[in-house]
């Protein structure tokens, strides 16, 4: 680049692949059975790929390029094409239009290879053009990226016609040394070849602003001063250099030789991607190019989450006031911006089947949201299965909507869809640069090691490298770390890292870490700042973290508990194996042993893991402790919290379930049992199965002995001390309401404590108390 002092700016790139990759069917291959006779086919990876391996699958048979239908699309047939395409097999496949709807003919349908196959006309099909399929059924496949030696068509994306690998906004005002973040304002370049580029602005309009700020990950876009930017492209003196335009802005006016490679850009708006608009390439010498035009500009508005502006911010926040509470969120994603579409409707959160679900409604979301276009579309429950109502099916935005609410849609029946089908995002988020202010040192792989953090990197100065102190350091802190680092889920926060003692940074610089679990950087967590207060400042009490790409994810089965709730009173004499794991309440050590009783609120937990990793105990099994009262071992000494409060929160019982037996009690179908705790068996709980503590087993009960009639509040809280990391924390709580009349209780209304508005959850807090027998 020239001389735009691009050296000291972040440079924000996005990836994109309108990459056409289209290839021969003539393959290099050993000696046997030649292709069956028939038109020459050419094949190529279309729409929307994010690498050069992976696409929309198009076939050219006939004189003319078209589509092969997802109907009983298989591995098989993907490693069969991607062979086709020069790779050396398939790695994945996807369906519904994934890379976007192609044009033209379906030419293959129910195609069934076995993955050996020579060529695709080996497989079985319904024939050629015979489909019953829309485009909306475009298969697409994900190639190992792994060439087949000595494949000799062309198999390298195209570079002059309708290649563009990368985009990015260029800053020319900023008002110091080192660069603010996010960019919301600059020159659109594209890279090509080893420099970058820029875009005449003529024709330019709102809707191609639109599609780059969603690419850069911002919801909307605002208009520019075309002026102000034209006097940057013009040629200035040496020693004006830099003019300035304000208290605190600069303009950067060094000359640049300006290379332009795209004109006549057309977006509708509604593109994810600014590959899938409409332009033309220069040819040959450009730089005389563009007329009377200059570099494309575009300035996009942030979202609330990246908004550094503090006057923006509050008018940001007084707008979501007046809004009331958002009618759609994100859940168990492991990044900003990604997640498990989740809608509120009547009052109750539930999820989105993925039937139809694309790129469009994808993005309408992601901006509604505050973040940019949609990156992805994610079927099939790739961000974990949601629970309770599944309220819209068949989601059809054009991509222009502001809301996913005023997108057609079809009402969900019981038939419908399960939760297996549950529809998820990946959004454009804004570059912040983030995970360049840590790294982890130490460790076997990437995804391990002890946290080592940047400070003072301030405007030109070199960041100081040092560690953090382990001292109530945790699972929730390192869940911030792991996705600053973009490394995912946390699996474990350690406080001791002597076993990874193999750097030479040595100094703590940072100490007090306290995080709610969702911040963006270690540095938006509480912490002590420059005071540091660390007892233990020996690298082996450093933090550290091992991160992970899923997570497990409980959650109580609610309805169990309101069903199975029942009071007992149970004798003395049989509660001394109880007594001795802290099951009864402290008033318990004053009575008449062995004579009298205790009353027990006693109910069933049913304990769901819904995420995409098995919950396992933190404890390994050497440090398993044996209870020899109960002849078992607790894996964790506290798995479950039981509380009954006041409606104003007040703790008025209490009780706690060790997990000495974390066990697969039954799983969904097709889904094998792991664990099971006989003989010292393995314990844990797999994806997609339950365990099961019956009511009727020691422990499994709130001790009520003390507590007056009145109306309460039954909570049960799974993990509650975060012992193991979780996707998602918010959905480890339920909620009942009970009414306790000093002989029998009334247990109902119970759900999951994210299940409801907020609307909703105040009514339920302030329940007014049962007004007769009948429980509603």
């Amino acid at each position: 680049m020239g001389g735009c002092g691009t050296r000291a700016w972040p440079e924000l790139l996005v990836l994109l692949g309108s990459a056409w990759l289209w290839v021969g069917s003539a393959q290099p291959t050993p000696p046997g059975p030649t292709q069956p006779p028939g038109p020459q086919l050419r094949f190529r990876l279309a729409g929307y790929p994010r690498k050069h391996n992976e696409g929309r699958v198009e076939v050219f048979y006939n004189d003319e390029w078209g589509t092969v239908c997802d109907d009983d699309f298989t591995l098989g047939n993907a490693h069969v094409l991607c062979r086709h395409l020069g790779f050396v097999g398939a790695a994945g496949w996807a369906h519904s239009a994934k890379y976007g709807k192609g044009v033209g003919r379906i030419w293959l349908d129910n195609v069934n290879c076995a993955g050996n196959e020579k060529d695709i006309r080996d497989c079985k099909h319904r024939g050629w053009g015979n489909s019953d399929c829309s485009h909306e059924e475009d298969a697409g496949v994900v190639c190992k990226d792994e060439r087949i030696p000595g494949f000799k068509d062309s198999n390298v994306i195209e570079t002059e016609q309708s290649h563009m690998e990368e985009v990015r906004l260029r800053p020319v005002v900023h008002g110091g040394r080192r660069q603010q973040l996010p960019v919301t304002e600059g020159i659109v370049e594209v890279r090509y070849k080893d420099s970058w580029a820029q875009i005449c602005d003529q024709g330019w309009d709102s809707h191609n602003s639109r599609v780059v700020c969603g690419m850069m990950g911002f919801p909307a876009e605002k208009k520019v001063n075309r002026n102000f930017y034209r006097l940057a492209s013009k040629s200035q003196p040496k020693q004006k250099r830099r003019e300035d335009v304000g208290p605190k802005k600069r303009l950067f006016t060094e000359r640049q030789q300006l290379n332009y490679r795209l004109h006549s850009v057309s977006c509708t708006g509604t593109e994810v991607h600014l590959s899938m608009c409409s332009f033309e390439f220069y040819r040959g010498n450009s730089s005389a190019a563009c007329g009377s035009g200059m570099p494309a500009v575009v300035s996009c508005v942030p979202g609330p989450l990246f908004n550094t502006g503090g006057a923006h911010k509050k008018k940001q926040r007084q707008q979501q006031q007046q809004q009331g509470q958002p009618r759609i969120r994100l859940k168990g994603g492991a990044r900003v911006g990604e997640g498990r579409v989740e809608v509120l409707r009547s009052s109750e959160w539930g999820t989105i089947c993925d039937d139809r679900w694309n790129l469009q409604s994808a993005s309408v979301v992601c901006r509604e949201l505050g973040f940019g276009s949609a990156k992805e579309a994610l079927t099939g429950a790739r961000m974990g299965q949601g629970t309770g109502p599944i309220h819209l099916n068949e989601v059809q935005c054009r991509g222009t909507e502001k809301s996913l609410w005023s997108c057609p849609y079809r009402n969900i029946t019981q038939e419908d869809c399960k939760h297996t089908e549950d529809a998820a995002v990946r959004c454009n988020v804004p570059y912040m640069g983030y995970e360049n202010l840590i790294r982890l040192s130490g460790g076997r792989s990437r995804f391990e090691g002890r946290v080592e953090v940047a400070v003072g990197a301030g405007d030109g100065d070199q960041p100081r490298w040092g560690l953090v102190c382990g001292e109530g350091w945790g699972t929730l802190e390192a869940m911030v770390a792991c996705r600053q680092l973009g490394l995912g889920f946390a699996n474990h926060g350690l406080q001791e890292t002597w076993y990874w003692d193999a750097s030479n940074v040595t100094e703590m610089v940072m100490s007090g870490v306290k995080c709610a679990g969702h911040e963006m950087s270690l540095s938006h967590c509480q912490h002590h700042g420059a005071s540091l207060s660390c007892r233990n400042t020996g690298t082996r009490f450093a933090a550290g973290v091992i991160c992970s790409e899923t997570a497990s994810d409980l959650l109580l089965h609610a309805p169990l508990v309101q069903e199975t709730a029942y009071i007992e009173d149970r004798p003395l004499h049989m509660l001394y194996c109880a007594a001795e794991e802290n099951c009864l309440a402290s008033s318990a050590r004053l009575a008449n042993w062995p004579y009298g009783h205790r009353r027990l609120l006693r109910f069933s937990s049913q304990i769901h893991n819904r995420g995409r990793a098995d919950f396992r105990p933190k404890a390994g099994r050497h440090s398993w402790v044996w209870h020899e009262c109960h002849r078992h071992y607790h894996s964790m000494d506290i798995f479950t919290h039981y509380d009954i409060l006041t409606p104003n929160g007040t703790k008025v019982a209490e009780g706690h379930k060790a997990s000495f037996c974390l066990e697969d009690t039954e799983c969904e179908e097709d889904v094998a049992k792991r664990y099971e705790c006989a003989n010292f068996g393995e314990q844990g709980i797999t994806v997609g199965c339950w365990d099961l503590y019956r009511h009727d087993i020691d422990c499994q009960w709130i001790d009520i002995t003390d507590v007056k009639p009145g109306n309460y509040i039954l909570q049960v809280v799974i993990n509650p001390n975060f012992e193991v990391a979780e996707s998602d924390f918010t959905n480890n709580a339920m909620k009942c309401n009970c009414k306790y009349d000093g002989h029998r209780i009334w247990v109902h209304s119970c759900h999951i404590g994210d299940a409801l508005s907020e609307e909703a959850n105040k009514r339920f807090e302030q329940y007014p108390g049962q007004l007769n027998n009948q429980i509603s």
